[in-house]
């Protein structure tokens, strides 16, 4: 008799993997932040209300890819379509926001090259928004897997891989949003 051992699967650990190298970068940039925060020449100012926008958009987009996980492990495929396409959808969304946030903030005459306030949130924002762009190619990808006539596997490992992250990402861009309002 062979005892079979619960292992995670090589694409799940990896993103583990990944997810706490982000994670590092992100407590490092907010580390950077607490630190010249507490220098006499830091500059506050308002975020732009975009980004709370973006913040429900990037949370109903948790729900839709968790939904879209349900509908693929019980195989109601037409059901999945939508709702994976919507989750890409409202990614775009997401990324739109965030560009017109920054667009806000270069009106509100807070330009990138601005004080050191303005420039550790045009940072931080942007590469979340990079690591944000990476989980819409990655539904992207699913969308197109979704809608291929021929199915070679109905493994749920890359739809629960994607959501994973997808759920990290939102989850980051709160604590980012939330750190960034109170640690002005």
């Amino acid at each position: 008799m062979s005892l079979q051992r619960n292992k995670i699967h090589p694409h799940k650990y990896s993103l583990w993997i990944a997810m706490g190298s982000i994670t590092m970068m992100f407590i490092g940039f907010t580390s950077a932040y607490v630190v010249k925060r507490a220098q006499a020449n830091w500059f506050t100012f308002q975020l732009p209300f975009i980004f709370w926008i973006s913040t429900a958009v990037i949370l109903t987009s948790s729900a839709t890819i968790q939904m879209a996980v349900e509908q693929f492990r019980n195989r109601n495929m037409q059901r999945y379509k939508q709702l994976i396409t919507l989750t890409a959808i409202l990614g775009v969304a997401f990324a739109a926001c965030q560009w017109i946030g920054f667009k806000q903030m270069t009106d509100m005459g807070l330009p990138l090259n601005g004080p050191a306030s303005v420039s550790f949130i045009y940072v931080i924002v942007s590469v979340h928004l990079l690591h944000v762009l990476g989980g819409v190619v990655a539904l992207l990808i699913m969308f197109g897997r979704a809608f291929r006539t021929r199915v070679r596997t109905y493994s749920a490992v890359p739809i629960e891989v994607a959501a994973t992250y997808w759920h990290f990402v939102d989850g980051l861009w709160i604590y980012l949003l939330i750190f960034l309002s109170i640690a002005r």
